[in-house]
């Protein structure tokens, strides 16, 4: 399958609650990722970003899709 979305980890899924209209899953994931992100110039100047800098990961989504073939 494919998809545009390039934030996408495999995983298994470890846990599943469901309610009448919705349902909870809760996914462990096994393999390393890379999340790739597309800031202004300004923003990495301010932050003076370079390659080997340890940085934090904020993630600001309205959707996680789960997918299974």
């Amino acid at each position: 399958m494919k998809i545009s979305a390039r934030n996408a980890v495999v995983g298994d899924v470890a846990y599943v609650e469901k309610g009448a209209v919705a349902a909870l899953v809760k996914v462990d994931v096994k393999e390393p990722f890379t999340f790739t992100s597309m800031i202004s110039k300004e923003a990495a100047d301010d932050l003076d970003l370079k390659k080997g800098d340890r940085v934090k990961i904020i993630v600001k989504s309205t959707e996680v899709i789960i997918a299974k073939d």
